[in-house]
């Protein structure tokens, strides 16, 4: 595991004290799952994002309704 250093503002540390204090948590421990949390959140919002620009897309519209009529053509096959 590596070692971070960082600065944070005052405020912001003794949330952050009184916070791992009241949870029974190292800092780090809780500022590590905050960070897991928080990337998680980005990475939702960028998949959201790039989804509602392929909602847009007409190629990609085009190819994905005709693999639906495929699907479909393969489920009446049966």
């Amino acid at each position: 595991m590596a070692t971070f250093t960082s600065s944070l503002p005052d405020n912001l540390l003794d949330r952050l004290s009184n916070l791992a204090k009241e949870l029974k948590l190292p800092k780090n421990k809780l500022m590590q799952q905050a960070l897991e949390l928080y990337l998680e959140q980005l990475e939702k919002a960028s998949y959201i994002k790039s989804y509602k620009q392929a909602a847009s897309d007409q190629d990609i519209l085009m190819v994905a309704e005709e693999g639906m009529q495929e699907y479909f053509n393969e489920i009446n096959k049966i």
